[in-house]
């Protein structure tokens, strides 16, 4: 939806850290509101209908009524919801726990009791699972028991395919989706890092869900997690930048070095600069300035930053023109060189054909053409 000014506004400061002044500018643009139902259709869009309406409930400004009922049902709507997500959560991981089945949650209610202090607080639409592959079969049929259905296409055989990382299930009764994974994965699938259970199983804490304890991620852990996602969708939700910002919040012993370390060494790096950068401008969140000088010193990461700071709200999830696509920036130098030397990276297509029809013995000549094809069909004439 196209955001109107007024309402983007308000947005922009209801996710500042609060004080004094933000509470003033808060109860000032919300009284400049015209187009209330406006307002919140772009929260709900960016997901940040209760923390819209906590925070103006913190200041009170003047709302016209049926607004008022609006942004109450959607807040106890939101609650209920995750509180039904918990519920099931805890089932889940019971069950798996019966058969010995380590399980990861993360994202969604966990996210709300760990870095927010209150699932209520942050919406949270599925219940999202991360497992070894070994166990897979097993969780699959666990899962089927309470009701799921499978709505990942599998081969023949009923595994997945090659380039899945994911399961999706659905359960009609309730419309409750959960989601399984055994790999998280930054842009497209053949650029991976296999960052799964191995990757996040071994730091893990506990964190209180609905009167249970659950895994949860480090917070290391987590903000790489939280990056690599956003990064992902070109932050194209507000909530996933606050996310970041409150993940830093609520945890101020972070290890700044080691989430630098792991950052670079899995490939991540400008996905933890935009993010953490992204969350410093539009969230106030508190970054070492050393941290905030190291990331700003990247050229790439800061033009990218700015590009999010000024298309969020009126072209979510689109990126900067150029030469290079927006996923191959996010990547480090040796991940660039492996993609580029990936076979299927450089396997000609018909396009390289059209351009120059070459055959018999001058068709391996294809593998030196397509990168400089590319390259054309990239840059900006």
């Amino acid at each position: 939806m196209t955001a109107d000014r007024d309402s983007s506004e308000l947005l922009r400061v209801i996710v500042r850290r609060p004080t004094k002044a933000v509470a003033e500018q808060i109860y000032q643009f919300a009284e400049q509101i015209c187009d209330w139902d406006s307002l919140l259709g772009l929260a709900d869009e960016h997901r940040v209908l209760p923390m819209l309406y906590l925070r103006l409930q913190d200041v009170n400004p003047p709302i016209p009524l049926d607004m008022q009922e609006r942004l109450r049902v959607g807040y106890h709507r939101n609650m209920f919801h995750n509180l039904a997500n918990a519920a099931e959560l805890i089932r889940v991981l019971e069950s798996f726990q019966h058969e010995m089945i380590p399980a990861m949650p993360f994202k969604g209610i966990v996210l709300g009791a760990s870095a927010y202090q209150d699932l209520t607080r942050r919406p949270a639409g599925d219940i999202d699972l991360i497992i070894h592959h070994r166990h897979l079969g097993k969780a699959t049929s666990l899962i089927k028991e309470r009701g799921y259905e499978l709505k990942t296409q599998t081969q023949g055989d009923g595994t997945p395919f090659e380039d899945c990382y994911e399961y999706h299930f659905e359960r009609q009764t309730d419309g409750m989706v959960l989601e399984i994974r055994w790999r998280l994965v930054l842009t497209q699938p053949r650029f991976r890092r296999n960052l799964g259970m191995d990757w996040v199983w071994p730091l893990r804490r506990t964190v209180m869900v609905a009167g249970a304890e659950v895994p949860d991620m480090s917070p290391e852990i987590t903000l790489l997690t939280l990056c690599m996602h956003g990064s992902k969708h070109v932050w194209c939700r507000l909530i996933w930048i606050c996310d970041v910002a409150q993940l830093l919040a609520s945890s101020p012993g972070l290890d700044w070095n080691e989430v630098v370390r792991e950052a670079g060494k899995t490939g991540l790096w400008r996905s933890l600069a935009l993010g953490v950068l992204l969350a410093h401008r539009f969230a106030d969140a508190e970054v070492p300035q050393a941290v905030l000088r190291r990331f700003e010193s990247d050229a790439t990461v800061r033009k990218l930053t700015q590009y999010i700071v000024e298309n969020l709200f009126d072209a979510p999830g689109s990126a900067p023109e150029g030469g290079v696509p927006y996923y191959v920036k996010l990547l480090g130098f040796r991940d660039r060189v492996r993609m580029v030397m990936s076979f299927d990276y450089l396997r000609p297509n018909e396009h390289d054909r059209a351009v120059l029809p070459l055959r018999g013995p001058l068709s391996p000549l294809y593998y030196l053409i397509r990168p400089f094809r590319l390259f054309r069909d990239r840059t900006p004439r």
